[in-house]
């Protein structure tokens, strides 16, 4: 996940500091002490943690960024017979089930994982993925255009496709972008696997604006929050409000729309074939762990699996979706693809 301008600052500094220091390797590395870490390209965490965890264990940590969680499970896939990392961080709900059948995982279930983070696990993987965080993806919209253009905000994906809200949305590829996939897996959830095309052929002739990727969508084109765009609809997370609310201010200038909510929930397995079954069982451990846990919010702007206490603005600002849009993970692994290819020929008309 890739969300604010913050934490991206907040990655680049950390993907710069454990590749400068860590260099090129992996799984099966002659150094037992070193524990590789593949993890999408949203991974951050503070580095006094990292340091502390290195002191304990007496393992070095090396982060191995391979694209967002879709890359990411592609090349865990590819490198299954060579792998180069010892344990992997970031696969979600919507790819986990893909991964473990293609024999990439270890087993192994973490004595750290509170009951919370065990109620989280995927269905036919739960002996090989531990759930590490979980957030939603939903509409956000932009309070203050709503209230000036004298227009009521949306409150469900059938407002998207009426004649008012014409031009007013945008949100990252299915293909290309994971909220943008979680955010097509919501509508064939809402509307069924033979319904969802003449809901997003709508969507098209209603002027929906498709971005590569979540940071184009909602920072060029979104109205609200970090954006200057023109569009006061985007697809993003449950967690984005508290992030605008403007310095000195009380409340955020965006809200969730929480009836759209897909649930995205990332876990983190041992790599089949490592050398450092140790060292990335003792990684798993540390990141169910409370100190660990408690970061996330901060950090990865995601919800701790473990149920960790939330910062005060998520407690009032950034709710979960009570009932969200789901579709089953066995489900998703076989249609994914040929979805995601019929998603591309309807949206390009």
């Amino acid at each position: 996940m890739s969300k604010h301008s913050a934490a991206l600052a907040a990655i680049t500094i950390t993907a710069a500091v454990t590749l400068s220091a860590c260099g090129v390797g992996g799984g099966g590395s002659s150094d037992a002490k070193t524990v590789t870490v593949m993890t999408h390209d949203s991974w951050a965490a503070p580095a006094e943690l990292i340091k502390k965890f290195e002191k304990d264990s007496g393992y070095t940590v090396k982060i191995q960024t391979a694209g967002d969680a879709g890359e990411l499970t592609n090349k865990l896939i590819l490198s299954k017979d060579n792998p180069s990392a010892d344990v992997v961080f970031g696969i979600d709900n919507t790819l986990g089930i893909r991964a473990v059948d293609a024999g990439v995982f270890r087993p192994y279930s973490s004595a750290k994982a509170t009951d919370q983070a065990k109620s989280l696990a995927l269905p036919g993987a739960d002996d090989d993925l531990t759930a590490i965080d979980y957030g939603d993806v939903c509409l956000n919209v932009d309070n203050g255009w709503f209230a000036s253009h004298g227009l009521a905000a949306p409150t469900s994906l059938d407002d998207l496709i009426k004649p008012e809200y014409r031009d007013l949305l945008v949100t990252p590829s299915a293909v290309t972008s994971s909220p943008g996939t979680a955010f097509f897996l919501a509508t064939v959830a809402k509307y069924g696997e033979n319904g969802w095309q003449g809901y997003w052929t709508k969507l098209r002739d209603n002027g929906v604006k498709i971005t590569s990727g979540w940071t184009d969508a909602y920072s060029v084109d979104f109205s609200g929050g970090e954006g200057k765009g023109s569009r006061p609809i985007v697809v993003s997370y449950a967690s984005s409000p508290p992030f605008t609310i403007p310095k000195g201010g009380g409340e955020p200038t965006t809200s969730a729309v929480l009836s759209t909510c897909f649930r995205q929930i990332e876990y983190a397995g041992v790599v089949k074939g490592t050398d450092n079954t140790k060292g990335a069982e003792a990684f798993i451990d540390f990141i169910s762990e409370p100190a660990f846990q408690k970061s996330i919010p901060d950090n990865m702007y995601m919800y701790p699996a473990s149920g960790a206490a939330l910062p005060a603005d998520w407690a009032k600002y950034a709710p979960l979706a009570t009932d969200p849009l789901t579709v089953d993970p066995s489900t998703i692994a076989a249609k994914r693809d040929g979805w995601l290819k019929e998603w591309a020929d309807v949206t390009t008309g």
